[in-house]
């Protein structure tokens, strides 16, 4: 393996596994339903298609949200017991509307950090999510933002997009085909923070129903050559988010879906592959935005410890098995809104430097 020297400042991040030692962790307060588009039937479990047909713009069930919100504090908790200096954003009004010169929407949450915003070294970047309901969400972040620039770190704004009716496919349609038919065109760049993982100088991505190749071409010149971008297609009819599907948990160790990633990519030849357990989340459990596979959205906090859902005794069976410490954490609640643990936090710092893996 080769190495750069250690990067100094409050942002340095370049695995997803380095010791973890600040992160923002998101929030739930004033979730709303978004608005209906054509973006969201791509991605929605089908049975929730009429409840965000009816509720969009309303706000989540209040017992729901106010459950969803003592997990994340709990989270936080436990994350701050294991070293770990936890920041979190700020509310902002989700039912505001707001407008651009083609079209109106309101918000959603500021729950998934994971989702609006990168960290590759000591860069922080605002992505140009596909979502209109995730225009301003970065807002919610701002003032960590400016706290983290006046501190050294790099902070960029991908373009905003329009997100114009030219940005989505009308004519998309469900299919079961592969590979994946995808509902953002090549209009204009976007990509979410989660359709990446980071191994160092390599960078894994996929394109899906909300990153395109017009925006994993943007990063890849935003970095330069010091990374190497890798993209992947899966197994999976109906991408959006990489890390429920692929997760790089150590080096040489590699947790995959064992329905979306029939073949390992050659890339991680040689690794120890590990199949994920398939989830024990009941049927009765409500999941709005993303599948029972949510189990994966695990979080390393350094190669051993890993943050696992304390009810999911398959994955912490597993975790054992492959010589992990699992940490329990209840986030069931959370589970609801489209994320885990993964999905809500942001690791701004890892004690670590740049390393080639590959």
């Amino acid at each position: 393996m080769t190495s750069a020297e250690t990067a100094t400042g409050p942002v340095q991040s370049y695995t997803e596994w380095d010791p973890l030692e600040e992160v923002i962790v998101g929030i739930v307060d004033g979730a709303v339903f978004p608005p209906w588009h054509a973006a969201l039937p791509p991605v929605l479990p089908p049975q929730q298609h009429e409840t965000f047909r009816t509720m969009a713009g309303r706000p989540f069930p209040p017992e729901l949200v106010a459950a969803a919100r003592r997990e994340l504090d709990e989270f936080a908790r436990i994350l701050d017991a294991e070293g770990v200096r936890v920041r979190r954003p700020e509310e902002i009004p989700q039912r505001t509307e707001y407008r651009t010169l083609s079209w109106a929407s309101t918000g959603m949450y500021a729950a998934m950090p994971r989702d609006v915003l990168l960290v590759v070294g000591d860069q922080i970047i605002e992505c140009p999510t596909a979502w209109r309901s995730r225009y301003y969400e970065t807002l919610a972040y701002r003032p960590l933002l400016k706290e983290y620039f006046a501190g050294g770190a790099r902070w960029t704004a991908a373009p905003k997009p329009e997100l114009t009716d030219e940005q989505f496919d009308p004519n998309w349609t469900d299919s079961e085909e592969l590979p994946a038919r995808l509902v953002v065109t090549e209009f204009e760049p976007t990509f979410d923070a989660a359709d990446f993982t980071r191994c160092g100088r390599d960078i894994i991505a996929q394109r899906s129903n909300v990153t395109n190749d017009f925006g994993i071409e943007w990063l890849r010149r935003q970095l330069g050559d010091e990374y190497r971008i890798h993209v992947f297609d899966f197994a999976d009819t109906h991408p959006m988010h990489i890390d429920a599907t692929l997760v790089p948990m150590a080096p040489g160790k590699l947790l995959i879906n064992p329905e979306r990633v029939p073949r390992v990519p050659d890339l991680f030849r040689g690794w120890d592959v590990i199949e994920a357990p398939r989830p024990v989340l009941p049927d009765s459990h409500p999941l709005y935005f993303t599948s029972k596979w949510i189990n994966m959205n695990i979080l390393m906090l350094d190669e051993q410890r890993v943050v696992v859902e304390a009810s999911d005794e398959p994955m912490i069976a597993t975790m054992k098995q492959y010589g992990f410490t699992p940490i329990l954490c209840d986030f069931r609640n959370f589970n609801s809104f489209g994320g885990s643990f993964h999905c809500a936090t942001l690791d701004v710092r890892r004690r670590g430097s740049l390393v080639s893996y590959f």
